[in-house]
């Protein structure tokens, strides 16, 4: 218990941890202030997922590669993921695309750019391995084509993309990450697996409290996604946002904090594979894993069973950062205007999302 409590003092942005029994005590007091509830709620995920995510380091640090690799698939974008279960569960499914989009490209403009941007200001040039970048790429190429060409074909022939498509690719997609994790994990791990681990510090949490931390930190995010996706549409309305831009950078951007804020100190630390590791594996986790698991919890949880169908934008914008993040990296050295390029890129897309969101 002394481990967690000298994290949690050591950590600034963790005090905002008092802003989750505000959140929950606010949705009975100031029901009427919904746009205030919402704004909170974001403020109360933060650091539930900067806790998430130190959590599940714990949990790997004492596993070992392989289980914390399959930790890391599963609970890297378990805000995200849950967030997204709440807003399926409400038939909110133009948000839970729009959130989906926007982690992906997040992950691979924002996050990548900024973590060049901040690691360019400190050193004049910064190398990585391509090895793992050019394995993510190549499965977010996958992920990108999943959804194009049924998108494609039934938007030219003006019909919806029948579901029994969308539960197809969303079983095979599944199926290619988990054999990636074999191939990264198993087969090809000596070529895949990056700086060796060391011994467990001995500040490191035990592993029976790090479970106890994520088990109850899944649940107070489960509660704070309820309210926060049930004062979405007052809040947005009276913000004057639609709800895919809500979900396409206001998701994305809290979603992702806690990996935003370790990619960065990454970067600044001249740990670039790392940073790249985290931003281009987060992506490929949500195109691969989450996206189309929650397409085969809309059979339970929601209304009605969601599709693989996006609006064509969407599609684009995917293509256009998978290739973007391709391109940049693909020399295998960064500087800060690189960082700038690709920084540039994702605020044009939230631009378009602010100016012209789909219907």
């Amino acid at each position: 218990m002394s481990q967690l409590m000298m994290t949690l003092r050591g950590n600034r942005l963790l005090w905002l941890l008092v802003f989750v029994p505000v959140v929950l005590v606010g949705e009975h007091l100031l029901a009427e202030s919904q746009t205030l509830v919402f704004l909170l709620s974001i403020l109360a995920i933060v650091p539930l997922a900067m806790i998430l995510s130190l959590a599940t380091e714990q949990v790997a640090a004492r596993t070992g590669d392989a289980v914390g690799g399959l930790l890391n698939a599963t609970l890297g974008n378990l805000t995200e993921l849950i967030i997204a279960i709440a807003a399926l569960k409400a038939g909110e499914y133009l948000l839970v695309k729009a959130s989906l989009v926007g982690a992906i490209v997040t992950n691979m403009l924002f996050m990548t750019g900024a973590a060049f941007f901040l690691g360019g200001l400190k050193y004049h040039e910064q190398r990585f391995s391509l090895s793992n970048t050019r394995l993510e790429v190549a499965m977010l190429f996958l992920a990108a084509f999943a959804l194009l060409v049924p998108s494609a074909i039934t938007a030219g022939e003006g019909q919806a993309m029948p579901q029994a498509l969308s539960t197809g690719i969303a079983i095979m997609l599944i199926v290619t990450y988990a054999l990636g994790l074999y191939f990264t994990l198993y087969t090809h791990k000596a070529q895949y697996s990056g700086v060796a681990h060391g011994a467990v510090a001995e500040d490191a949490w035990p592993l029976r409290l790090a479970l106890i931390v994520l088990g109850i930190t899944t649940v107070f995010v489960a509660l704070v996604s309820e309210i926060f996706v049930g004062t979405l549409e007052a809040a947005s309305t009276k913000l004057g946002l639609s709800s895919a831009f809500v979900g396409f950078v206001v998701v994305a951007l809290v979603g992702a904090a806690a990996e935003m804020l370790t990619a960065f100190a990454a970067a600044r630390q001249d740990r670039l594979d790392l940073s790249i590791s985290i931003s281009f594996g987060s992506a490929t986790q949500i195109a691969l894993f989450v996206a189309p698991v929650l397409v085969l919890l809309s059979y339970v949880v929601g209304p009605e069973p969601m599709s693989l169908q996006f609006w064509p934008g969407a599609v684009i914008m995917i293509f256009i950062a998978t290739f973007t993040a391709a391109l940049v990296t693909g020399g295998g050295r960064s500087a800060w205007y690189l960082g700038v390029l690709m920084l540039m890129v994702y605020s044009i897309f939230a631009l378009t999302m602010f100016l012209m969101p789909p219907r």
